[in-house]
């Protein structure tokens, strides 16, 4: 029986983490035991602790530790805006930006005939509901720019058309982006979406 079986299980677990493959892990696993009354022990009990309280919002689909996020109980976000995104990572980078202030809605994914992923597997008939209910007027869709994220938000907006002001974030020429570099498609969306100086 290996003396570092224990260790080697948990490296092998840390590089199923994204971004982490086999070497980043054990560097991480390295470095932990290394600090372990500074990482290794709090990180042990603070896993423990959101692996027993972590759950998803009921309206929103966030994550957090109550049946429903601070976001969606916040009476200053209730302004009618309503975010929808993929996954709750989408939520996150929109918060990280710091300049949306209303609402989200996270659908969990995209709709997908390859992968049998339909409208019933995913949040769309409780996003239609939270549009009727809530006095939504707007429905920005952040989505992502692949061919299921498109083809999710003409889906959304055919559900909702009428209904409320249908939104998309801009796509094009990201900020520091230099045309070289840039794909077809971005270079053809960017010239689709021209504004006026």
């Amino acid at each position: 029986m290996s003396s570092t079986r224990d260790i080697d299980n948990l490296i092998e677990m840390m590089a199923k983490l994204p971004g982490l493959g086999p070497r980043s892990a054990r560097r991480a696993v390295l470095h932990m035991i290394r600090k372990r009354s500074l990482l290794l022990s709090p990180l042990a009990d603070l896993m423990q602790t959101v692996a027993a309280t972590a759950r998803e919002c009921l309206n929103c689909g966030n994550v957090g530790t109550t049946d429903v996020c601070d976001i969606c109980t916040s009476e200053k976000r209730a302004n009618g805006e309503l975010c929808v995104v993929e996954d709750v990572a989408d939520l996150w980078a929109m918060e990280r930006a710091g300049v949306f202030k209303g609402r989200y809605h996270v659908l969990g994914g995209t709709l997908s005939a390859l992968d049998a992923i339909g409208p019933q597997e995913l949040r769309i008939p409780r996003l239609i509901d939270r549009v009727a209910s809530e006095g939504i007027t707007e429905v920005i869709l952040a989505l992502n720019a692949t061919i299921d994220g498109q083809t999710t938000a003409h889906y959304i907006a055919d559900q909702l058309d009428g209904q409320v002001r249908l939104t998309s974030l801009a796509q094009g020429v990201p900020i520091g982006g230099e045309l070289d570099y840039l794909d077809d498609g971005t270079i053809t969306a960017a010239l689709n979406a021209r504004k006026t100086l």
